[in-house]
């Protein structure tokens, strides 16, 4: 039984860890990415961005708490850094896999999609990227976004669908 005790707390843990990492980069991403470190920031607000930015960066410097907990966690002998470490480490994974795969194609993957959850995502950061400057920003977050976007997905969907569904008049 204390397997699986430890098995269900190394799961809540990084479940929590991922969950609390879409605050941190909300916050990060607001008042870093959009502040202090706009530097940083500001050729990934460009209209076409290169292949590799200097926004690049944040991967490294999120990568570090991560690293941290992994390496301290495992000198105190496998304890719950570990687990924390594992869940800012799977956060950049799917910050990689939805931004930067999904929303810029930065790879061909996952071109195409029906789902309303990643459109109102997609439709959030499209309007976050209407600013080019680091002021008057908005949706600063990945995951969670306003439910107007799920709106604005489910119309753009039926209408997409109507219109596959007409009969053409040729």
């Amino acid at each position: 039984m204390e397997s699986l005790i430890s098995f269900f707390q190394a799961t809540a843990i990084v479940l929590t860890t991922f969950i609390g990492m879409e605050g941190v980069a909300w916050i990060a991403h607001k008042y870093i990415m959009h502040g202090l470190m706009w530097f940083f920031h500001e050729d990934h607000h460009v209209h076409q961005p290169g292949f590799f930015e200097k926004n690049d960066a944040f991967f490294l410097i999120f990568a570090v708490p991560s690293a941290w907990c992994f390496i301290t966690g495992a000198i105190g002998g496998g304890d719950f850094r570990i687990w924390v470490g594992t869940g800012i480490a799977v956060y950049g994974v799917a910050y990689f896999l939805v931004h930067d795969v999904f929303i810029h194609q930065r790879f061909h993957w996952f071109r195409r999609t029906e789902n309303i959850y990643f459109l109102a995502i997609r439709k959030a950061h499209k309007v976050h990227h209407k600013h080019q400057g680091k002021q008057h920003g908005e949706s600063f977050g990945m995951l969670l976004v306003s439910p107007h976007y799920f709106k604005e997905a489910r119309q753009a969907m039926k209408m997409k669908h109507q219109m596959h569904s007409e009969p053409s008049s040729s």
